[in-house]
């Protein structure tokens, strides 16, 4: 794949889960690509995002995912802004998606990818161009 992805919550959250079994590798694997590619993106709800399932859910030091989250900024990064969340509840009406799926795909919309890595949403379901892929149900589609 070449040009600009965007990778969910997840994903990254996956990636620092011992209990997740192969999804652990998996995840690793396009966080790698996202960094060696220059093309990984994410956004600031999603970094929020890590930083409240890391902590609460995995269990992980506060100190130590703020150092993930410091990393993971260096990757592309959309900043959300008010007609983003405009944006989303237009998606949230029109696709009956939630509000937080909604910025997901907003984000990626705006930033130009053309895949979104979740398994959140529908893997194969297209918004406007951009192809959602669950990348642990179809690891060759990453990449």
């Amino acid at each position: 794949m070449t040009g600009p992805f965007f990778v969910d919550t997840n994903v990254l959250v996956y990636a620092d889960d011992r209990s997740s079994g192969p999804k652990q590798a998996l995840a690793q694997d396009l966080i790698r690509s996202a960094f060696r590619s220059a093309f990984g993106t994410v956004s600031t709800q999603v970094l929020a995002e890590l930083f409240a399932v890391a902590t609460r859910k995995l269990g992980l030091p506060a100190k130590s995912v703020r150092r993930r989250v410091e990393i993971y900024s260096s990757l592309r990064v959309h900043r959300l802004a008010p007609d983003d969340l405009l944006a989303a509840i237009d998606l949230h009406r029109l696709h009956e998606l939630s509000i937080w799926d909604a910025l997901i795909v907003r984000s990626a919309l705006v930033t130009g990818c053309r895949v979104l890595y979740t398994e959140d949403l529908q893997h194969g379901q297209t918004f406007d161009g951009l192809r959602i892929v669950n990348p642990f149900t179809e690891p060759t589609a990453r990449p």
